[in-house]
């Protein structure tokens, strides 16, 4: 990697003016080490990573949010990837690693010039932590990387296996050498945007950074991985609380610190994945959650919608696929109607302030054109529906409903308009990974279904919906990919529910069985109501939208929660496995598991890639497998 690791790696803190933070900022390694602080390079980090539009349109959300089905797109989740994309993440992530271990060499460099400062030792911990962050995203998302690299020396490419134990032993040796009595750098708000240098909380963020790492590794080294995990756990150090959580400040504009999901053009509709978790799920009726003028619009527990099989595609397993829904659904998760408006619902505190969309949206119809070339105009102000990924072919050309913001549930704005916090690490996060541990049988201080109603008190919490929380989490009503809220209730909601729908033709309702979907990817399809599902579908729903790397992390680590095959009424040709005969089974085949290496590194440095491929144990390919998501 002569070109995107040796250049971004190798630090080289030359002796040129520099006479404030401002200057380093321009040029992070062209300091004068007698003026330069490390707090100033690790700053530089941490801002880059919040991501700027340019890069957090193509990362966060065309790839990750993407490939966890946060919203409705295809892209890398039919096993298409854009090269332009992956270098320029490459380059980002370089630098930001870049700028992580020169904070690092800088303070060492300083301390043994007899220039450091008693706060400097701490400084390094953090740029550990914070380092160890980065090491990871981006073994996610590729896979092997060279650890030596991020030391300051000529990089040699590690196995996933070989980054992960690194990761874990920093992140424990960072907590074991923080002096958190140590006082700390002036000025300490500026140079750190997380926690203002509150070493406490830095010692709390790593430990659950290492319940994070430990976790990811479980299903292929369950050893290392209940080790790491009791450790951390038992230090009751860790994320516990919001005021713990790790976030960022966001600030409208065009920098590092415009909101990640701010672009006008990135509409976020919401994706039948996450619609099927929503609906249904705790028990809490649409009339409990909206004002009165929409309880006309709430439909009956048993109906579906109108079958409309000539516009949208019935080739997918999706459990909700050829019906649309003329209302608005009897049962939802609370945070369903918080995270993503109705359809022209001008008065919703989260509608869209994008005037592009309230102009489509006030419009609010849309057409469905039959076989016989005959059309009908649909109204779909306060309905609710979410459609399958996937080519739709002729059907998709018959509808005219399908990606037209406005007449679809799509993403509040406040996501949108760069006035949130980003967050990087939440309480809720730490609470589903002591649920899935103690689940498992490992020490925590947890029980698993504790750890699991803390999860889900935590994620209400933020939503503002804590008055749904005692109803919601012992309610026993299935969504519809077969899974209730209650812990205790494991009881299998069989092959499938009676369910009615409206014949588009003669206005009469008519009985159907919905068959729950099948997950042969988690224990080949035999369960659909277990608690580990529970657990990973809360963890899920919390993750939205913030963490959608660590979504699809567990969706490639476990299977879980269920995503629908998309729809392949024209073959897509990224996803060769899936076919006309096997759309109703899952398989890894089926979804994306990485980012190609760019072809600026194999261009670059041939042996490097040579190197990587060969640790990655397969293809250079989006379909090639991590070490852990082996399953």
């Amino acid at each position: 990697m002569k070109k995107y690791i040796l250049s971004f790696f190798t630090i080289g803190l030359l002796c040129t003016s520099c006479n404030d933070f401002e200057d380093i900022n321009n040029n992070p390694f062209a300091v004068d080490t007698n003026k330069a602080e490390p707090e100033y390079l690790l700053n530089n980090s941490i801002l880059g990573a919040q991501q700027d539009p340019n890069i957090a349109e193509r990362v966060f959300v065309l790839y990750w949010k993407t490939a966890a089905r946060q919203h409705l797109t295809t892209g890398i989740a039919g096993g298409t990837y854009d090269d332009s994309w992956t270098s320029e993440y490459w380059k980002y992530i370089s630098d930001w690693l870049n700028n992580a271990n020169a904070a690092i060499q800088l303070a060492n460099e300083k301390k043994a010039a007899g220039q450091g400062k008693p706060y400097y030792d701490n400084v390094i911990q953090v740029s550990r932590i914070w380092r160890a962050y980065l090491m990871s995203e981006f073994s996610d998302n590729f896979g092997p990387q060279p650890i030596q690299a991020f030391q300051g020396t000529n990089p040699t490419f590690n196995s996933e296996k070989e980054v992960y134990y690194f990761i874990l032993e920093e992140l424990k040796d960072a907590v074991a050498k923080m002096d958190t009595t140590q006082g700390v750098p002036s000025n300490a708000n500026a140079y750190d945007m997380v926690y203002g240098f509150n070493w406490t909380q830095w010692v709390k963020y790593a430990n659950s950074m290492r319940m994070r790492i430990a976790m990811r590794i479980a299903e292929v080294d369950p050893s290392k991985a209940k080790t790491e995990f009791e450790a951390a756990a038992n230090s009751n150090m860790f994320i516990a609380s919001s005021a713990d959580n790790f976030k960022v400040a966001e600030k409208p504009g065009w920098d590092a610190l415009t909101g990640v999901m701010s672009r006008e053009w990135n509409s976020q509709i919401l994706s039948a994945t996450l619609n099927n978790l929503y609906i249904g799920l705790g028990g809490v009726n649409s009339t409990d959650q909206l004002p009165a003028a929409q309880h006309t619009q709430v439909k009956a527990p048993d109906y579906i919608g109108i079958k409309y099989d000539q516009q949208f595609t019935t080739m997918t397993n999706d459990p909700s696929a050829g019906y649309w829904l003329d209302g608005l659904p009897n049962k939802i998760d609370p945070r369903a109607y918080k995270t993503f408006y109705i359809p022209g619902d001008l008065t919703s505190p989260v509608y869209s302030l994008y005037p592009t969309y309230t102009n489509q949206a006030t419009t609010n119809h849309g057409d469905l054109t039959f076989e016989d070339n005959s059309k009908i105009t649909i109204n779909t102000v306060n309905t609710w529906n979410a459609y399958t990924i996937g080519n739709w072919g002729v059907k998709g050309q018959r509808n005219g409903l399908r990606n037209v913001v406005g007449c679809m549930p799509a993403l509040g704005k406040q996501y949108r308009e760069s006035k949130n916090a980003r967050i990087f690490f939440a309480s809720w996060e730490t609470y589903f990974l002591l649920a899935e541990a103690a689940l498992k049988g490992w020490t925590v201080p947890m029980s698993d279904e504790a750890a699991y109603n803390k999860g889900i008190q935590e994620s209400f919490v933020y939503n503002g919906v804590s008055q749904f929380y005692g109803q919601y989490i012992t309610s026993t009503d299935y969504n519809r990919d077969g899974t209730s809220v209650s812990y205790s209730h494991i009881t299998e909601p069989g092959v499938s529910h009676t369910m009615k729908y409206k014949d588009p033709v003669t206005g009469n309702l008519v009985s159907v069985e919905i068959k729950y979907p099948v997950n042969t990817i988690y224990k080949n399809g035999s369960v659909k109501n277990d608690k580990l599902t529970k657990i990973i579908t809360q963890k899920y729903i919390a993750n939205m939208p913030w963490l959608p790397l660590e979504s699809w992390n567990d969706q490639r680590r476990l299977g879980l929660p269920f995503f629908e095959n998309p729809a392949i009424e024209t073959p897509l040709p990224n996803l060769p496995n899936l076919n006309s005969g096997n759309y109703m089974t899952n398989s890894i085949q089926n979804f994306p598991q990485r980012l190609r290496y760019p072809s600026t590194f194999r261009n670059t440095d041939q042996s490097g890639y040579d190197k990587a491929v060969q640790l990655l144990g397969g293809t250079d390919a989006v379909l090639t497998p991590l070490w852990w998501a082996k399953h």
